[in-house]
């Protein structure tokens, strides 16, 4: 069966909620196929902390949505209705529609919905899982993450009670249903842990606890508690550095001290020794390159130093600072560029120098599960999908479980298919 039989046949947008209560779209696409109407929808997400150069988030005055639903409406549904459904074709034709740098003219957010709809119903219609399409069209390995769950909420998530945005256990194991087993049990232990010392705290943007303490090493130090020896398990973190820079002075305020480039890199060094900290996203200000140069050479191979506000899922970008080796690894957020096809060109040009991909939620999120698909079909080393506490957050982790599933079914079909081909052969060859 091939997609470009199938026709676009209608495009519309509709306004939901994201996991913050914050208005946001919903996309859906219909394609007729031999007399038959298929659709498929996609939800964007919306990020609070977000790098300068992320393409534009058009959005009412108001912060409502009703210009980005026109703009899919009445700018994109014209130029795509009776097109094949090719996702890479669609993805290009909406980026000859809005040429500017950002996506000024059209927004990130409304290319976006259509983009992954796009990829979804060709997945449909083909009868394929979608993390298999990705896989195909991004001309990608399958893989298996490992969790980057964010247990502990500081910085903008959280009001800043802890200094640093993230705090992350990533997990891995035999299997991603294990991983997410017990990723949600040392979330337990931590919360358990909190309680036990009587340190009060609530739920921060992205599921996780936040707590406020007064060192810098206790948070560290819960985390080390919870995790045990277990060789799976280690700490990551989002620094999010931008939000604690002073421009004017040049420095990073920490817990109410003040630190230049070189002591701020030998906190974090200090933090990789005594703790299992192994990653590191966003240690400097977006701008501050040579901070994100001097950490990569001073950490050496200790941790991972990855990039999220200095590359925003920009090929451009991605290029710019791996040429510079400013990181070993990035963030990968789709919104942040606006459609799938320059994902997977960024995602292209980081592998290129050898660094570690991690897909990401936003801050602000939905019901939609793609990213699970994405982190698999490109075969991602780690998904950020946020706590297990907030639904939009679990649908994530869920959906891997289900992909597990999908691949073994997957392996069984492909063995049964060669046997029956080699059968084939064989009655062929003795006929």
């Amino acid at each position: 069966m091939l997609t470009n039989d199938a026709k676009i046949i209608k495009c519309i947008a509709r306004q939901i909620l994201d996991s913050r209560g914050s208005a946001t779209i919903e996309v859906e696409i219909t394609a007729k196929l031999n007399g038959e109407e298929i659709s498929a929808k996609a939800a964007v997400p919306s990020g609070k902390s977000t790098g300068s150069e992320e393409a534009y988030e058009m959005r009412d005055a108001d912060g409502g949505v009703l210009q980005v639903i026109e703009s899919v409406e009445k700018k994109i549904a014209p130029e795509i209705l009776n097109q094949p459904l090719d996702s890479e074709q669609i993805d290009h034709l909406m980026l000859t529609l809005d040429t500017t740098r950002n996506k000024k003219n059209i927004g990130a957010n409304a290319m976006l919905g259509v983009s992954m709809a796009v990829i979804r119903l060709e997945a449909k219609v083909r009868k394929m899982p979608l993390w298999k399409i990705i896989s195909e069209k991004s001309r990608f390995p399958v893989g298996k993450p490992k969790l980057y769950m964010n247990t502990l909420n500081g910085g903008a998530h959280a009001d800043f009670c802890l200094p640093f945005q993230e705090y992350i256990l990533a997990v891995s194991g035999e299997t991603l249903a294990g991983a997410n087993e017990k990723a949600q049990a040392v979330f337990q232990k931590v919360k358990n842990k909190l309680d036990e010392k009587n340190i009060s705290y609530y739920t921060g943007d992205e599921g996780g606890l936040a707590p406020r303490l007064e060192t810098l090493d206790e948070p560290f130090q819960i985390l080390t508690d919870c995790i045990g020896d277990d060789p799976d398990i280690f700490i990551a973190i989002d620094a999010a550095a931008s939000e604690f820079y002073d421009e004017k002075s040049g420095t990073y305020e920490i817990l109410g001290n003040k630190y230049d480039r070189a002591n701020l890199i030998l906190i974090y060094d200090e933090l990789v020794k005594k703790f299992n900290l192994r990653s590191i996203e966003d240690p400097f200000d977006e701008k501050d390159f040579p901070g994100f140069l001097q950490i990569v050479k001073f950490l050496g191979e200790s941790a991972l130093v990855i990039g999220d506000d200095l590359t925003v899922t920009n090929p451009l970008l991605v290029k710019k600072y791996g040429e510079r080796k400013c990181a070993t690894g990035i963030i990968i957020k789709p919104n942040q560029i606006g459609t799938i096809l320059e994902t997977f060109e960024a995602i292209r040009e980081a592998r290129s120098f050898g660094w570690k991909i991690v897909v990401s939620h936003r801050s602000g999120e939905t019901m939609d599960s793609f990213i699970a698909d994405l982190a698999v079909g490109v075969g991602a080393f780690a998904i950020k999908a946020g706590a297990h506490t907030q639904p939009e957050r679990k649908a994530k982790y869920d959906r891997l479980v289900e992909i597990e599933k999908e691949m073994i079914q997957d392996e069984i079909a492909e063995k049964i298919k060669k046997e029956e081909a080699d059968k084939a052969r064989w009655r062929e060859i003795n006929s």
